[in-house]
């Protein structure tokens, strides 16, 4: 005798929605449609040993909150990487005015620098465990402060501690809670999404040192950095307002996941982004000095022209996301960084005010590129979201010691033979360096198939 089967109603939209929201945000359960695996598994239920079905990760990709994320993400940037960025109108400052020596006033923005990526390891942690929100304001509060001791400064040391030290803590701990937290959102805009955020870097990097030029003249240096300070904590107080986090958090994993380095793509990527950014600050940091030194200059007018390089890159941080879609976000960032190093070498022939103009537009279209499509290339490297705070943080941390390492080699090398040629051929051979590390990352993903997007 066949049993009887008890006819199924399909449940109402309103009891799905109740059924659903026991989930955590952001998973479901999968469901097989077979009858009889389903009776299987109601019986075996109590059973302790079974394991839980698999969670699948769903992305909203869009809405509102989505893209309140990426607003909060692009200022967190404007603070964390514009204002380090515009370190090169506090180099000026402090060589011309104060007469300190090129290459240690650079330790104080690659300390800066080193820290602001260093951090990120630890920071990412933090996001992965449910504090990312925390550690935003945590690292608001000291690069606010910082920034306030810096007016207060008067010699070198004072500097170092208050400018490079502990600015760049606070501004490693802010800066990867929100790429990570935008990665949560955005599963097939993710790579659009982050390169709209990573905009922020340029804005900052304009606003930042625009306001300190035309402040000084009228207030002097430390209102000027005291007003910076006040951008900054206007900004910050918005970022933190609009950022939420949307993943529940994850308890257990260790800091560093060391495992990542057995893949031969993540590793090779790692090793390219370390020589692109051994070299990337040499030009935001000097090219103000080489204004002044090697074509005349004044302070005010070199300072503008690291504007033109900062503002050229603000529209290609955004085309970087663009391109990406159509050929790729590792395919992108080898093609900029190609490009950078060209650059590097095109500024051995500068001689003049105008082609020294001319050279800043397209070094800051080539470096908006690379720099616009970073985040992207390395986040489109983990799958699962949960990871993205440690995966990512693990290579900011190596491209940290990058940065931290790079002005000062390249401020050596002019201040050891009185001229910036060598440090130009420096530049130009460890981009290229990269460049052949990042091609070797994209075999590794796909072979020989060179018309791959990836």
């Amino acid at each position: 005798m066949t049993p009887q089967t008890t006819p199924t109603m399909p449940l109402s939209p309103e009891i799905q929605r109740s059924s659903s929201s026991e989930e955590p945000v952001g998973y479901h359960r999968h469901e097989t449609a077979d009858p009889e695996k389903k009776s299987a598994r109601n019986d075996l239920r109590d059973d302790e040993s079974l394991q839980s079905p698999p969670e699948i990760l769903t992305f909203p990709d869009g809405g509102a909150r989505a893209w309140l994320q990426v607003v909060a993400c692009n200022i967190t940037n404007q603070i964390s990487w514009g204002y380090p960025s515009s370190y090169g109108a506090y180099q000026a400052y402090y060589t011309t005015t104060l007469g300190l020596p090129s290459a240690q006033v650079s330790w104080v923005g690659s300390v800066q620098i080193f820290l602001a990526f260093g951090i990120c390891a630890f920071s990412g942690r933090l996001v992965d465990a449910g504090y990312g929100r925390h550690a935003v304001i945590g690292g608001s509060f000291m690069a606010v402060t910082g920034t306030l001791l810096t007016s207060f400064c008067t010699k070198y040391w004072q500097i170092f501690l208050a400018q490079g030290l502990y600015t760049g803590i606070g501004m490693g701990i802010m800066f990867m809670p929100g790429i990570a937290i935008v990665g949560s959102y955005f599963k097939q805009r993710r790579t659009l999404a982050l390169s709209i955020a990573n905009v922020g870097t340029g804005l900052g990097s304009v606003t930042f040192p625009t306001l300190l030029n035309y402040t000084i003249p009228h207030v002097g240096f430390p209102w000027a950095v005291r007003c910076q300070a006040l951008m900054m904590l206007v900004l910050a107080v918005i970022a933190c307002t609009l950022l939420k986090p949307r993943l529940p958090p994850r308890k257990s994993g260790p800091i560093l996941e060391l495992e990542a380095f057995k893949e031969r793509t993540y590793s090779f990527f790692a090793a390219g982004s370390f020589f692109f950014f051994l070299a990337l600050y040499f030009s935001f940091f000097y090219i103000n000095t080489f204004a002044q030194v090697a074509i005349g200059l004044s302070y005010t007018d070199s300072v503008a022209l690291l504007l033109i390089l900062n503002a050229s890159g603000i529209p290609s941080r955004a085309l970087a996301g663009i391109l990406a879609g159509y050929v790729g976000a590792i395919n992108t960032f080898i093609f900029s960084n190609g490009l950078v190093g060209v650059m590097y070498f095109a500024w051995i022939g500068v001689r003049n005010r105008p082609s020294l103009y001319a050279l800043s537009v397209i070094f800051g279209i080539a470096n908006g590129f690379a720099q616009g499509i970073f985040t992207p290339a390395l986040a489109s490297l983990t799958e699962d979201p949960q990871k993205m705070g440690v995966r990512f943080g693990m290579v900011a941390t190596i491209v940290g010691v990058a940065s931290f390492a790079g002005p000062p080699i390249a401020g050596a090398i002019v201040d050891g033979t009185g001229k910036y040629i060598w440090a130009q051929i420096w530049a130009g051979v460890v981009t290229f360096l990269a460049c052949l590390f990042l091609a070797a990352a994209r075999i590794a993903a796909v072979g020989s198939a060179w018309t791959a997007k990836v």
